[in-house]
Formats: structure tokens, sequence, C-alpha cells
């Protein structure tokens, strides 16, 4: 199986170098969706206010819910839109940070 001992400290490093490449690419990622949410609460916590304040100001009753169906509806797009940003970003994480890993088996079935 193994040659020598030398053959055996030479996987571990490759495959602590592949570990430590796997990592970088997850935490990357999870700093990238970490950055998308906090946007995405931001802009929700914005568009939420200025709602409150339309509403304070509605003088009947159809501009009420007027203003509470057309938050409604651009609060469900928004959080579509995220999901769907949050859901790319986690492929290209998955996607990616399986990479380092790609022909292991093959050379290790080639030795």
């Amino acid at each position: 199986m193994f040659r020598s001992f030398e053959d055996v400290q030479r996987l571990g490093r490759e495959n602590l170098e592949r570990a430590g490449e796997s990592l970088a690419v997850v935490s990357d990622g999870l700093r990238a969706m970490a950055a998308d949410t906090a946007d995405y609460t931001r802009k929700s916590f914005e568009t939420s206010a200025a709602s409150v304040e339309k509403l304070a100001a509605a003088t009947t009753l159809e501009k009420a819910v007027e203003i509470q169906r057309d938050f409604v509806r651009a609060s469900y797009q928004d959080l579509i839109s995220h999901s769907a940003r949050f859901g790319g970003l986690l492929t290209d994480i998955a996607k990616e940070s399986v990479k380092p890993y790609e022909g292991l088996l093959s050379r290790a079935a080639g030795k």
C-alpha cells in the first residue's frame, strides 16, 4: 500500500493542504452569506420603517390597505430574491469546497 514512511508523510501534507483550501473556500463563502444577509436585513428594516410612516399618513382605509398590499408584495419579492441569492451562494460553496479533492480517488486507486 505505502512504500515508505515518506509516502505517508507526503499524503498527510497533501491532505492537509486540500483541507486548508477547502476551509478557505467555506470561510469566504460564509463571509459573503453574512454580508448578503446583513444587507437584506438593513434593506428590510428600512422598507418596513418607510411603510409604517406611509401608513401613519394614510387618510383613508383604502389608502392604508393599498400601502399594506404594496409593502407585502415588495417584501415577498425581496425575500424570494434573497433566498435565490442565498441558495446560489450555498451551491457555489459546495462546488468550490470539493474542488481540492477532485481526482483524489483516481490517484489513490492508481497507486
